[in-house]
């Protein structure tokens, strides 16, 4: 069975939010093309939101209300 790749825009940001959530500075990304900068950054000013609204780990996790 193949497993399928998910898309780079995504995992982008979510290594950003992830550097943002532990309050890492925006210097440390590690992407160089413009397009998939924005990605990076876009998770990263969301982490860095939820970290200065004291969220951390679980409760950092935005729950789509429409899911349930």
């Amino acid at each position: 069975m193949k497993r399928q790749k998910r898309d780079r825009s995504s995992v982008l940001f979510n290594r950003g939010f992830q550097a943002g959530i532990v309050g890492k500075s925006r210097d440390e990304c590690p992407v160089n093309i413009l397009d998939l900068r924005s990605h990076w950054m876009s998770g990263w000013r969301e982490g860095r939101e939820a970290h200065w609204n004291g969220q951390s780990g679980v409760s950092a996790i935005n729950i789509n209300p429409s899911l349930h």
